[in-house]
């Protein structure tokens, strides 16, 4: 084939290829790329989901991405600016901020078009951090991952509406399906968390950080009336080892260390959403989207979600979920005594009304779509 006649290139550029929904998402658009005939390739610090990216027929190229040292983000640039001529990238999309500021460096170079993905409101702490974020806004195309975020984006960067692109999280219902999980993948996840048998599982998924509201979560076991439910926190720490023994030892302070399991990262999270009662996100700042809400509700299970960011636009109260005060304990025990107390006809009901309204909105398929209609935008 020659240079003239190749297939359209996007090269997608993140920090890691770890875990979380940015590395996800990254994935499941690269798969997308190449079932419509695009080229499509990953720049990236590297990652356990590295060979799966490759399996995919995706060009995983390693670059120190991560890294927010200037001196290296100027160097990424360079590197970047080569990887575009020499692969002929039409566009580049940038997915965290560090890697979004060597990348805008490397399109204006070579001219390649230019997309972002604005993840979450990213904090402002100190002096000119508003101004480092503001690089997630200057895609000529800008995606919002919910319309929190583009009112959030548009109200803080002053970004011309006419830019931005609104295309939720998805979920594969391909993965996240309540048929197609074996009571065998949910038994050996009970033994492997050492479950007792009839004990409610109550399960919040999602990276050890104060902000996700661990925390929360295991004040309200302790306040909750169902005195043998269970609490479990999957998800992995991320080298906050001190955050996870503060886990640990508030959950024996309130008396509640038989009831408590930290379990690391799950990677069969559709069977642990099967052993769940309940799902719980307790996060105490808004969440951009929260796509573990939408997974729980796709595989029918009750939720209980704190009501700020997108869970407003995901949950609908008394329908799809339950949704409770950010930071609430009390509040968050009583709706889970309440998603507990429910008959099975009732709590079945929920359910499938959580993963009807997730299938005809929050798909990846849909996602996926919706971003290469922005690329075919551009191009």
């Amino acid at each position: 084939m020659s240079a003239d006649s190749l297939p359209p290139a996007v090269l997608q550029v993140l920090p890691m290829l770890e875990t979380g929904g940015v590395e996800r998402g990254t994935i499941e658009v690269a798969e997308a790329l190449v079932r419509a005939g695009f080229r499509a390739l990953v720049a990236s610090a590297g990652g356990r989901l590295v060979p799966e990216l490759t399996h995919l027929g995706v060009e995983h190229i390693g670059l120190p991405l991560a890294s927010k040292d200037p001196w290296v983000m100027w160097r990424n640039a360079t590197k970047l600016a080569q990887v575009i001529r020499e692969h002929r990238i039409d566009i580049v999309h940038a997915r965290s901020r560090a890697p979004a500021w060597s990348a805008r460096l490397a399109v204006r170079r070579t001219g390649a078009r230019w997309v972002t993905t604005y993840h979450g409101t990213y904090n402002e702490g100190f002096p000119l951090k508003r101004r480092y974020n503001a690089v997630m806004a200057s895609g000529e195309r800008v995606i919002a991952i919910s319309a929190f975020i583009a009112e959030h984006l548009i109200e803080r960067h002053g970004t011309d509406p006419a830019r931005v692109r609104i295309i939720p999280r998805g979920v594969d219902p391909r993965r996240f399906d309540p048929a197609i999980v074996s009571g065998e993948r949910i038994v050996k996840l009970a033994r492997a968390w050492r479950i007792p048998d009839d004990a409610p599982v109550v399960l919040l998924p999602g990276r050890l950080t104060r902000w996700k509201g661990q925390e929360v979560l295991i004040e309200a076991l302790g306040r909750m009336a169902r005195r043998d439910a269970v609490a479990v926190l999957a998800g992995d720490d991320q080298g906050r080892h001190g955050y996870r023994a503060r886990l640990e030892v508030l959950a024996e302070r309130l008396g509640l260390g038989a009831r408590v399991r930290i379990v690391g990262d799950c990677p069969d999270m559709p069977a642990a959403l099967m052993l769940a009662d309940v799902a719980v996100s307790a996060s105490i700042e808004p969440e951009a989207f929260g796509r573990v809400v939408v997974e729980a509700q796709a595989m029918g299970r009750p939720v209980v979600v704190t009501a700020h960011g997108g869970a407003l636009e995901t949950v609908s109260p008394g329908e799809t979920g339950l949704l409770v005060p950010p930071g609430d304990a009390a509040a968050l025990a009583t709706a889970l005594d309440q998603v507990l107390s429910l008959d099975e006809e009732t709590r079945a009901a929920l359910g499938a009304r959580a993963r009807e309204a997730v299938l005809a909105r929050y798909t990846t398929e849909r996602m996926c779509a919706a971003t290469l209609d922005v690329y075919r935008e551009l191009l």
